[in-house]
């Protein structure tokens, strides 16, 4: 029965037209009957029809609302539920928009439009760990959501959100900064972050430590009592107990090995960061017609630095400087002289004198017997001879090539002699035939 009275028969359909078509009989019949009624007691019997206007009053209006009313200007009004009309915390997941330039702060203030309001407020930035522990973000991700907590109105969840940085008219460029949606609300997240403690210390006994300069009471040391220590040169080391002598907030430390006085010990630790409770409504309705896209609220610590014209303060640590270390000098072993004794020889030290020429101290002295004193004199003469003869024949050769040098300049210079002697029988040649052309011109004319 189903089927023949619901299913489409033949590519019609029968049920949707018939459906159709009593619905429109019954708007006729009821158009009909009301059609002589006033539109008072007509919205008593039907209630209002589309394209009716209705008149809403509201109460409590501030004044600068009905001064500066601009009816070309769209107002959308909205109700509120009776849980929404309290401030709280809530945390969203948010993401930077794609087409904003740069990359959102914490701590910076944010006009974030959040279900029926608009509102300015102080934002936190943070991502959970595996651990499940919310960890606090300097800068959102750059292609990432991350959690971020406000102080702001409470907004059912599965809300949508929008932030911009401002609402000024002349900002260039694609002004959405980022866009969420609400997860949890009325509830603080516990936002951590991290922190590392360093100290130096001032006394070593084998494997334990005095450490200063950590804590500054000794209530404090006792909140980190077992925390783990560790030095920059890699041992690893446990927090005991406070001490009283030194500064305060000194400790004793195990290590797993001895440390050394320039050793920095640290800790690293996490601790809780408070949400401001900062909520600053947009009051844009407000204001006149030309100075809505003029609203200001709070401004970052680099708007007011700009506009006082104050430059940042330099921080001497984070300046790159030449490293300068002393060289650490050594004591030089000394071995006791009841250890000598029972030394081998090839580990007793030896007593070396130092002589001037260093070549010479680091050669074994050979002593040679007669026959190669004689062999070895007998080759130093030879080779004295042989060096004689190779300076002569240097002297010799450099005679021989000056006398050379000398006969090719004495051949050049002859040389350049013909060359003049021709060059001047040439020229005196062609200036006879230049002359006795000319004659034969001035016999011609």
């Amino acid at each position: 029965m189903f089927d023949s009275e619901y299913d489409q028969k033949d590519g019609t359909n029968a049920f949707y037209d018939d459906w159709k078509e009593e619905l429109q009989q019954q708007a006729t019949l009821n158009r009909e009957e009301f059609e002589g009624l006033d539109d008072e007691s007509r919205a008593q019997y039907e209630g209002l029809r589309p394209g009716l206007y209705v008149r809403v009053q509201v109460n409590g209006m501030p004044c600068e609302f009905v001064e500066h009313f601009d009816p070309s200007y769209p107002i959308i009004i909205g109700g509120l539920l009776h849980s929404e009309q309290n401030i709280g915390y809530v945390n969203l997941r948010v993401k930077k928009h794609r087409w904003h330039k740069k990359i959102l702060k914490s701590r910076d203030p944010l006009i974030l439009s959040l279900g029926w309001r608009r509102f300015q407020t102080v934002v936190l930035y943070s991502i959970q760990d595996h651990n499940g522990r919310h960890r606090l973000l300097k800068y959102t991700p750059e292609h990432m959501h991350c959690d971020c907590t406000v102080w702001g109105p409470i907004t059912p969840q599965g809300t949508g959100m929008l932030a911009v940085q401002t609402l000024a008219g002349n900002v260039p460029g694609f002004r959405v900064a980022a866009t969420g949606v609400v997860l949890e609300q009325d509830k603080s997240m516990t936002i951590m972050k991290k922190l590392k403690l360093t100290g130096t210390p001032y006394k070593i006994y084998k494997r334990s430590a005095f450490i200063q300069g950590m804590f500054t009471s000794s209530l404090e040391v006792a909140k980190f009592e077992g925390s783990s220590l560790r030095t920059v040169s890699g041992i690893r080391g446990q927090i005991k107990k406070a001490v009283r002598e030194g500064q305060p907030g000194s400790f004793r430390a195990t290590f797993e090995d001895k440390i050394k006085l320039s050793d920095i010990a640290f800790v690293r630790t996490w601790y809780p960061v408070e949400v401001p409770q900062f909520y600053n409504p947009v009051t844009t309705l407000l204001l006149p017609p030309d100075e809505k896209t003029k609203w200001l609220g709070m401004k970052t610590l680099g708007q007011l630095k700009r506009e006082r014209g104050v430059k940042a303060t330099v921080n001497q640590d984070n300046l790159y400087k030449d490293v300068d270390r002393k060289a650490r000098h050594f004591k030089p072993l000394t071995v006791p002289k009841d250890l000598q004794k029972n030394l081998p020889f090839k580990d007793k030290p030896k007593v070396v004198r130092k002589k001037k020429d260093e070549v010479q101290s680091g050669r074994i002295a050979v002593v040679r017997e007669p026959k190669e004193r004689k062999v070895a004199q007998l080759m130093g003469t030879v080779r004295k001879l042989h060096e004689a003869k190779l300076e002569q024949k240097k002297e010799r050769m450099q005679k021989k090539v000056g006398e050379h040098h000398k006969r090719m300049g004495d051949r050049e210079v002859e040389v350049e002699i013909k060359r003049k002697r021709r060059r001047k029988e040439v020229y005196r040649e062609m200036g006879k035939k230049a002359a006795k052309g000319q004659k034969n011109l001035r016999k011609d004319q």
